[in-house]
């Protein structure tokens, strides 16, 4: 897109930058990546393009990811039907392997070596490394999906610490050795409350949160915890958003000074979102005396 631009264009568009490459400078920005953002491999390679040149200016960039497709994809070429109970994946000892096997191995890694190639330091985590993310059974029907009761932050802030971008997928484990998959959302929401961190970003495939579902122009840009408890009671926010804005909720109550919900699939909304005044998706703030971008 820049080779459309001149060259005073194109500084033009960097000093605008300025004042958000400063103000992020040395913060940490937590990144929850999955969904379509993460199965159509151009818009994989631009988010990654994104996540380098930020940790290129300075930020404390972490990355936490998901790979529902890939489980379930995994799955049916292992022939093991997926069951759900409320809907919620039953994860039974064989399932929880896979999913390790997925999450922990294939997806994590395949992160890590594109962060590398587009001239990243990274290094992949899974939420059982050092007990990062401990948990317990959530509820014996769903088996091995795990319920997060402690975050040991102290493997993610040592990467940090020596410029490394953490890649962290979510398995929980706890002190008797049994491994529960985590839901991801609620994983990056912790690890960014443990963080401090500024922003928690969750890249999903829908534009932000609108009023109307079905009308991308009603994007509800910004809004505070008590306006997004109130969209829940009146039933804007349901289905699928709801376990979304929760998350939201819960990251701002650990600590995270906002967090946004954005389309994955429009090309470089981490940089549109980070570093210009238009920003992208829908921002959640604790309160008042926050402002947008």
């Amino acid at each position: 897109m820049l080779n459309d631009f001149s060259n005073a264009q194109r500084a033009e568009i960097l000093t605008q930058a300025l004042p958000y490459i400063r103000r992020y400078t040395g913060k940490t920005v937590v990144v929850k990546y999955g969904g379509n953002a993460m199965i159509n491999e151009q818009l994989k390679q631009q988010v990654m393009e994104d996540i380098v040149l930020l940790w290129l200016i300075g930020v404390k960039i972490v990355l936490v990811h998901g790979g529902g497709p890939e489980i379930n994809e995994l799955m049916d070429k292992l022939g093991k039907k997926a069951e759900f109970v409320d809907g919620l994946r039953v994860t039974d000892k064989e399932t929880v392997d896979i999913v390790q096997m997925v999450l922990a191995g294939k997806v994590n890694k395949t992160l890590v070596n594109l962060l590398e190639t587009e001239g990243g330091k990274a290094i992949g985590l899974s939420g059982m490394d050092d007990r990062l993310i401990e948990a317990e059974m959530k509820d014996e029907k769903l088996g091995y999906v795990g319920r997060i009761t402690n975050i040991n932050i102290q493997p993610v802030s040592d990467l940090l610490e020596m410029g490394y971008i953490p890649v962290i997928s979510t398995l929980g484990c706890d002190r008797q050795g049994n491994t529960y998959n985590i839901n991801g959302d609620t994983a990056a929401a912790h690890i960014a409350g443990a963080l401090g961190a500024e922003r928690l970003i969750m890249m999903t495939d829908i534009a932000g949160l609108l009023r109307d579902r079905d009308d991308p122009s009603t994007l509800i840009p910004e809004l505070t915890v008590a306006e997004a408890t109130a969209l829940q009671a009146e039933g804007i926010i349901s289905g699928g958003m709801i376990p979304k804005v929760e998350c939201c909720i819960e990251a701002i109550r650990e600590g995270v000074k906002n967090v946004v919900i954005m389309d994955g699939r429009v090309p470089h909304s981490i940089l549109m979102e980070l570093l210009t005044d238009e920003g992208a998706g829908t921002m959640v703030t604790g309160g008042t005396d926050n402002e947008h971008h």
